[in-house]
């Protein structure tokens, strides 16, 4: 594996040349800032114990992603393929995930801050101590989700999907929806509010007078 360490630079010394992309590469200790690595193809990539700022992965593949210790600040990784990546103890804060691939991912102990994450997808995944805090999450895609200690706090859930997930002790009812997808039989111990109930409830073809 091609080694490639940063020692943490003080605020601003880090050039964005001085980030690259690569397959087989470890990125640890680094502060990573504004650098544009979009469209970018990748195997087996780590970065562990480092933050990263400002960078853009528009577009970009990281097959076999692995991230532990991790902090993403208003990064930008709409439509990034992350099919089958490794998430530990990894923050996303005010991040842009627009059409992110996270399906069939590992996430735990994960946190996700006032990130934008529409259409979005978490399919297959298992993700276990993670929170979605103030986050837009419009027809994200959670189905098939396995999962422990998921908390979602504040966050807009319109049109998100949760078919063939079991929703036991999952609580919502903090959360805004218009719409939501849920399969009848995952639905017992979901926990909502009254306005919330109605909504599920006329999506499952109830007449409500």
């Amino acid at each position: 594996m091609k080694k490639q360490k940063i020692s943490p630079p003080q605020l601003g010394e880090l050039k964005p040349q001085d980030f690259f992309l690569d397959d087989e590469a470890l990125y640890q200790d680094g502060f990573l800032k504004d650098s544009d690595q979009s469209y970018t193809t990748c195997h087996n990539l780590i970065i562990q114990e480092s933050q990263l700022k400002n960078i853009q992965l528009v577009n970009s593949r990281l097959e076999r992603f692995q991230a532990a210790n991790v902090i993403f600040d208003k990064c930008d990784l709409s439509n990034c393929e992350l099919l089958g990546a490794s998430f530990h103890q990894v923050e996303f804060r005010q991040c842009k995930l627009t059409g992110a691939n996270f399906a069939e991912s590992y996430l735990r102990d994960c946190r996700f801050v006032d990130c934008l994450a529409d259409y979005a997808s978490f399919s297959n995944s298992n993700l276990k101590n993670v929170a979605f805090n103030d986050c837009r999450l419009k027809e994200t895609d959670f189905y098939d989700l396995t999962w422990k200690a998921l908390e979602l706090n504040g966050c807009e859930l319109t049109r998100s999907n949760w078919l063939h997930t079991t929703l036991n002790k999952l609580n919502l009812s903090s959360c805004d929806f218009e719409a939501i997808s849920i399969s009848p039989e995952q639905l017992r111990g979901l926990v909502v509010n009254p306005a919330q109930a109605l909504i599920i409830a006329a999506g499952l073809g109830l007449v409500i007078e």
